[in-house]
Formats: C-alpha cells, sequence, structure tokens
C-alpha cells in the first residue's frame, strides 16, 4: 500500500535535538531512560500476547513450508547487527531455498536498491510459499521471539547485516543508536519504494521522533499493510 510519504508521521517534537553538526545526540537518546523502560514492557507483552493468539498461523505457516520443501527447515536463522554494533541471531519463517545465502553473490550485480543494502523483485531463491508469506510479511512473525529476547523491539530501525554495516557511513550508523526493530517508519511510509539512504533518513527521523504513540500509529499501518499489502519483496 502506497502512503505517500512519510509527512502524517512528521508532526512531533523532537525529543532528540540534532547537533551542530546534523548528527543526532546520542546522549539524548540514552536520557530517554523513561520512554524506552515503557517500550520495553509494553514489546515484550505485546509480543507473548501476539505469539499465543498466532499458534495457529505458525503452525499453518510450518506446515505450507514443510510441504513445499520437506527436507529443508521451518525456520531461518541469521546474524545481525543491533544497538552500539551488537550481533545477534534473526529469526524468521524459511522463504528462500536452503542454500540461498551460497547463490548470493552471483545476484549481487542485480541488486535495485543503492547503498548498503540488497534487494531485487524478482529473488530466484524464494520458494513457491515464501512468494506467499513474504508479501503478507508473515514469514517475519518469529521475530518476536527477538522481542522477547531483548535483541529486537516491536518499532525500530531494520537489522542490518555484517557486510552492509561494513559500508556504513559515519551517518548510517546512527541506525545502531537504538535497538532495532521488526517494523519501522520507512516500512509504513514508503515500504520497498525508496533506497537506502532515505531508508537512513527515515530511520534517524524515527529516533529523533520516537514515542509510544508513534510506535502505535507503525504498528497499526504495519498491521493494515500486512492484510493488504503492496509490492513488498
Amino acid at each position: 500500500m502506497q502512503t505517500g510519504g512519510s509527512q502524517e508521521f512528521r508532526n512531533y517534537h523532537h525529543s532528540h535535538p540534532l547537533k551542530d553538526d546534523g548528527f543526532v545526540n546520542a546522549d539524548q537518546v540514552e536520557k530517554r531512560v523513561l520512554y524506552y523502560f515503557l517500550k520495553r514492557i509494553f514489546d515484550e507483552l505485546l509480543s507473548i500476547i501476539a505469539i499465543i493468539l498466532l499458534i495457529p498461523v505458525f503452525i499453518l505457516i510450518a506446515i505450507l513450508i514443510k510441504f513445499d520443501d520437506p527436507k529443508g527447515p521451518i525456520f531461518y536463522s541469521q546474524i545481525r547487527i543491533g544497538r552500539n554494533g551488537h550481533p545477534f541471531k534473526m529469526y524468521k519463517f524459511r522463504s528462500m531455498v536452503t542454500n540461498a545465502d551460497k547463490r548470493l553473490k552471483p545476484l549481487l550485480k542485480y541488486n535495485e536498491v543503492e547503498g548498503a543494502m540488497f534487494k531485487i523483485k524478482s529473488d530466484p531463491r524464494v520458494t513457491r510459499i515464501g512468494k506467499i508469506i513474504r508479501k503478507y510479511s508473515v514469514d517475519e512473525l518469529p521475530q518476536l521471539l527477538n522481542v522477547i529476547k531483548g535483541d529486537m523491539a516491536l518499532v525500530g530501525p531494520r537489522p542490518p547485516l555484517r557486510r552492509e554495516v561494513r559500508e556504513y557511513t559515519k551517518y548510517d550508523k546512527q541506525r545502531l543508536l537504538v535497538v532495532p526493530g521488526c517494523t519501522g517508519l520507512w516500512q509504513v511510509s514508503e515500504r520497498n519504494n525508496v533506497g537506502f539512504h532515505e531508508m537512513v533518513k527515515l530511520d534517524i527521523e524515527y529516533i529523533i521522533h520516537a514515542s509510544l504513540w508513534l510506535d502505535v500509529r507503525i504498528l497499526s499501518k504495519t498491521i493494515w499493510i500486512m492484510f493488504f499489502p503492496n509490492d513488498a519483496y
């Protein structure tokens, strides 16, 4: 679903004023102890409730993945980079062939996104069931376990890969000031219609304006997009 940019999310008080050099004031981020404490409680409770309610969906997806590829695993895990550069194992339902990582290198030249991120719309590694669960973003549901563990938040910047972070500029690394999220401002604002640099700007915008109310709005829009998807890939 195209939402016409992030304008509807922009009218928030700047809780983290920018420094003179245009960078986020990291000290101000650290001082928002109450917000991040409440956010953590909110995320953990909501994730536990969601997992309980979605058990039938988890079972159905697992059956479909096994039906499509009986020998392959149901879940896929990958090392991602979290807050302050700390690595963690992120979980997803497997939507690609089992040797997807080994088949990545020849595809890098077809990357459709500029900057430190890889995406192609017609990725040949995606399975038949993978196309369906990706369209509705339900392949991301196991990340609720990451939220409960504290590796991720419900809302925050997309957790990058190690190879992506190696290409980051100092400006890009501001994304790592906060805990990464299952969804974020860029996903509900432009979805896949923005490049890497615009995604970074939207992530920094979220860090500046972060609030529980903004999180609720982003989560609500995310649920809407899951039921009425656009061209997610």
